[in-house]
């Protein structure tokens, strides 16, 4: 059905450049058949000639037709909105250019010129609404902003999209976030996050090929659960992924969603919000103050001299001063300190009934 279509709007295109162009061409040519220089025989020869183009040029332009609707269809719809809105903006400003394009009495350029025009600006009209839609939003949001008990609301309120990097997509605990319902907004899936995770599962190493999967996974997963966007957005003066995350997220006023220690750094010294999930786990983690004693077997050995290591039932390592020779064993510890950053929980303690060497 679609085929069909094709060709008969290549017709009804041949037709219409023939109604207008072929009389000029064939004064110009010093034609002087009554019946060919006719409107509608010009008409008739185009739709003839382009049909005939149309079978060579169909199945092209169906696959053509096919690869912007699967666009389309990916595309968010604010993106969409924008674009759209710019594109009708430039066609009606092409539309006001042509009545002074219409005072040159030159055929050739009052007839083509306002088709390019309506096609050049309409183009940079969908352009400047597609790229300038963030700004867009926030200019409409503050003027559109009333102020509550004498305080404006804050423009962070406004920061909805979650962007996921591929550490926290692997690590998997985004999901089980997501499900709560304690993560809110839009979640944003970059094509270039999507590309390196699919890179690492089709990798030779069998344990990066499992971390791949279970993140692509763990996608699917969170695709189930709630709505979730997948961006086209690239830069390609940058190769490195933290770095397109970053400027993703300035660029749309989004929150990065990681567990990465060293993309956290990043963000914050660019400015950008981050969310790290280690951060969210040390923060739901019990408590644990100096003094405190619990009960743990001993794993093996620590880097320094007589220490011993020893594991919680969450993942967080415990350091044991002079816990070397009670490997195997289960003891009753003592806490001394704890050391918490967003790379995770370390707790030091020793044995309660072993005193500390001096």
């Amino acid at each position: 059905m679609l085929n069909f279509f094709v060709k008969v709007a290549y017709a009804l295109i041949g037709a219409t450049l023939g109604a207008i162009f072929l009389p000029s061409l064939f004064d110009f040519l010093s034609v002087n058949q009554p019946w060919l220089t006719n409107a509608y025989t010009s008409a008739l020869i185009g739709a003839v000639l382009f049909y005939l183009l149309s079978l060579v040029l169909t199945e092209p332009t169906v696959r053509s037709i096919k690869w912007l609707e699967e666009r389309l269809m990916k595309a968010p719809v604010l993106d969409l909105l924008f674009g759209t809105v710019g594109m009708i903006v430039g066609l009606i400003v092409a539309f006001l250019l042509s009545f002074a394009v219409g005072a040159i009495q030159f055929p050739p350029i009052t007839d083509i010129l306002p088709v390019i025009l309506s096609v050049l600006l309409g183009y940079l009209g969908f352009q400047f609404g597609f790229q300038k839609r963030e700004e867009l939003i926030q200019t409409f949001s503050r003027s559109g902003e009333k102020k509550k008990d004498g305080v404006q609301q804050s423009a962070e309120s406004r920061a909805s999209q979650k962007i996921l990097d591929t550490s926290v997509i692997i690590d998997g605990r985004i999901a089980d976030i997501s499900e709560t319902g304690f993560l809110e907004g839009e979640l944003v899936i970059p094509q270039f996050v999507l590309t390196e995770l699919q890179h690492i599962a089709d990798s030779s190493d069998s344990l990066k090929r499992t971390k791949g999967r279970r993140g692509l996974d763990i996608l699917k997963r969170i695709q189930d659960d709630r709505q979730t966007v997948i961006t086209d957005e690239d830069f390609d003066d940058v190769s490195e992924v933290d770095m397109k995350l970053v400027r993703l997220a300035k660029k749309n006023g989004g929150v990065v969603v990681t567990n990465d220690f060293n993309l956290n750094k990043v963000c914050e010294l660019h400015n950008v919000r981050v969310l790290n999930i280690n951060d969210l786990a040390n923060a739901v983690k019990p408590v644990v103050i100096p003094g405190e004693e619990m009960r743990v077997t001993v794993i093996k050995e620590g880097k320094e001299a007589n220490q011993g290591i020893a594991y919680l039932d969450d993942g967080t390592m415990i350091v044991i001063e002079n816990g070397k020779n009670q490997i195997g064993k289960t003891l009753t510890v003592a806490v001394t300190s704890v050391l918490q950053t967003s790379a995770g929980r370390m707790i030091f303690a020793r044995p309660r009934d072993v005193k500390a060497k001096n």
